[in-house]
């Protein structure tokens, strides 16, 4: 499982890895999803040496102390889950019953579905859970192929000692329409011994026919209480020094993803022995929200030129990618203190230049154009 310098070709030059005296490292998931290109060198060192796949740590390759966080902090039972009381206590009482019915979880990353899905079936099957259970990443493996092949095979082998077994199909949104028209066809052949779990981020995109042979779960945003709370305990657990304003920052980064949150205190934690607001906005590629709303103030008055230094400043020294800009403005167009017709100006454009870029318009020229409508908009 180890990482060739080669590997990161485009991200770190080489003797980066070199400096660090590693010819090959497990690799760090972590700090390639957080770190910018242009940064990933300075915090290599700590990051490599910090963080290793849980895979890793399981088979003796490592310390277990050094397995990811998010594997290592997983809640273990229904019970344990953060933030979603409601949907836990029903699943509880279908556990009670005995009486599972096919599931379909939707909602944001970083919520808890996974985490319901294994331990559902840790409840159900106890120290045989992973006998029972089948998970597949339906974005790994789209087509039709993969429900005619590994989820009938599963469905059909033979089993002992329990009524169904289960298959968790993540990200089923990410199914071709024949695919779960297929899925479909084996829900209902296969239902006596097996039940499905399902988890996507948009059950729009989830046919109706399956949707409505399962009980459908919509998973909110974690609050902020619930990310501060698990956040404190794993830190005060690894012994690391948080600071009320880097909590605060692991806070405002995750915007409701529990993952997002562990996953960056991790980071943060191994380049330096305080986690402070710097040190969390810098390995998340994560703007200061004030820095937001200069760069938005500036426009509205007018001041294009400011705004437009704003933005190149972001883009620059933050290594956000224009996408990451837009998700920020959206979640804090409320806090900004504007009036209602400005802030409802800025959401029409935020929606425009959202849009374009999805579309494959060039980032930095649409989020110039938003700036540059908002000073017109003044004059």
């Amino acid at each position: 499982m180890g990482l060739l310098a080669d590997d990161f070709d485009g991200h770190v030059h080489t003797g980066a890895w070199a400096a660090c005296g590693f010819q090959s490292v497990g690799f760090s998931a972590v700090v390639a999803a957080f770190v910018p290109p242009h940064r990933l060198g300075r915090f290599m060192c700590g990051a490599v040496r910090g963080m290793v796949m849980s895979e890793a740590a399981e088979s003796g390759d490592v310390p277990a102390g050094r397995e990811i966080w998010i594997e290592k902090y997983r809640p273990q039972t229904l019970d344990d889950i953060y933030g979603q009381e409601e949907i836990v206590e029903r699943l509880c009482s279908y556990i009670e019953r005995d009486d599972l019915p096919h599931l379909l979880f939707a909602g944001p990353a970083g919520v808890g579905k996974t985490t319901s899905a294994t331990a559902i079936a840790r409840a159900i099957y106890g120290d045989d859970w992973r006998g029972n259970f089948l998970e597949l990443n339906a974005s790994d493996q789209r087509g039709i192929d993969v429900v005619r092949d590994r989820i009938k095979n599963f469905a059909r082998s033979s089993f002992g000692g329990h009524d169904y077994r289960i298959i968790f199909l993540d990200e089923a949104d990410s199914l071709t329409n024949d695919a779960q028209s297929a899925l479909r066809r084996t829900m209902e052949q296969f239902s006596d011994n097996t039940r499905f779990i399902l988890s996507c981020n948009y059950s729009s995109k989830i046919i109706d026919p399956i949707q409505s042979r399962c009980a459908v779960f919509r998973f909110s945003p974690l609050g902020d209480d619930a990310i501060a709370d698990q956040t404190r305990d794993i830190a005060e657990t690894e012994e690391i020094e948080l600071t009320e304003d880097g909590l605060d920052a692991l806070v405002y980064a995750a915007g409701g993803d529990m993952r997002r949150a562990i996953n960056s205190l991790q980071a943060a934690a191994t380049t330096g022995e305080v986690v402070d607001e710097e040190a969390v906005y810098m390995i998340t590629s994560t703007a200061r929200p004030e820095d937001i709303e200069k760069m938005v103030r500036a426009a509205i008055d007018g001041e294009f030129t400011a705004a437009r230094k704003q933005l190149e400043t972001l883009i620059v020294d933050t290594g956000m990618a224009g996408g990451d800009i837009i998700d920020q403005l959206h979640r804090s167009v409320w806090e900004f203190d504007l009036d209602e017709r400005a802030a409802v100006r800025l959401m029409e454009r935020i929606g425009e230049t959202d849009y374009r870029i999805s579309e494959g318009a060039n980032e930095q020229v649409q989020l110039e154009a938003l700036l540059a409508s908002l000073a017109l908009s003044e004059n």
